[in-house]
């Protein structure tokens, strides 16, 4: 049975979505560029130094609006399938569920990070986030916590994710468009995100059938 947090972790926690909210709701009212750490703090009630404890950046604290705990909702929503379903196809369900599914304050954030390079660069490299929660669940889902099979899978799914985002992101059209993408213009997501995963998702299929085999009694 899961612990439930204690204040100190239910403190931190409503600091930490203090700071998301704020950030995004001063990147949304002011533009990102004119959104200082200071300013977010100050809306947050925290000081600059507490901020500094959850985020690096304000590029991190505004896509934590839309990336927020998703890597452990992710390991979570593997852990919950059935130990009946391929291991394979409950990861590509829990990434895409979790990339899938946004509500409206993820897709404020996420018409922003569409808009400016700093933010995409913040966004795809939240996708580093995945291998360590992920590590555990499929280490425990293998019976095989003392292997390294676990973390390259689990490294190879967030590898996957990142290139999926990417493509999405990508702008369509002439090489012009391309460029744009680089120096921070506005970029179009390219396609279904939902089908992007499942590509990209797609080859490291045999290495999970292969590592469930080789566990199986």
């Amino acid at each position: 049975m899961t612990t439930p947090p204690g204040l100190r972790e239910r403190k931190k926690q409503a600091t930490r979505e203090a700071l998301r909210k704020a950030a995004l709701r001063l990147a949304v009212e002011r533009g990102p560029d004119q959104v200082r750490v200071e300013d977010i703090a100050e809306a947050a009630g925290v000081s600059p130094r507490t901020y500094n404890n959850y985020f690096a950046s304000r590029e991190q604290a505004i896509v934590s609006a839309v990336t927020a705990d998703r890597e452990a909702r992710i390991a979570a929503a593997v852990a919950a399938r059935p130990a009946g379903v391929r291991l394979a196809d409950a990861v590509t369900e829990a990434v895409v569920g979790q990339y899938a599914n946004t509500g409206e304050r993820e897709r404020e954030a996420l018409l922003l990070i569409t808009t400016r390079t700093t933010l995409r660069d913040a966004f795809l490299d939240t996708t580093a986030g995945i291998e360590p929660p992920l590590t555990s669940v499929i280490a425990e889902r293998l019976g095989d916590a003392g292997s390294h099979t676990a973390r390259v899978l689990a490294a190879s799914v967030a590898a996957a994710v990142r290139i999926a985002l990417e493509s999405w992101l990508r702008p369509t059209g002439n090489t012009g468009a391309v460029e744009s993408f680089g120096a921070g213009g506005l970029v179009v997501p390219s396609g279904s995100l939902p089908d992007q995963l499942r590509v990209a998702l797609a080859p490291l299929a045999p290495a999970f059938d292969a590592a469930e085999r080789r566990t199986q009694p």
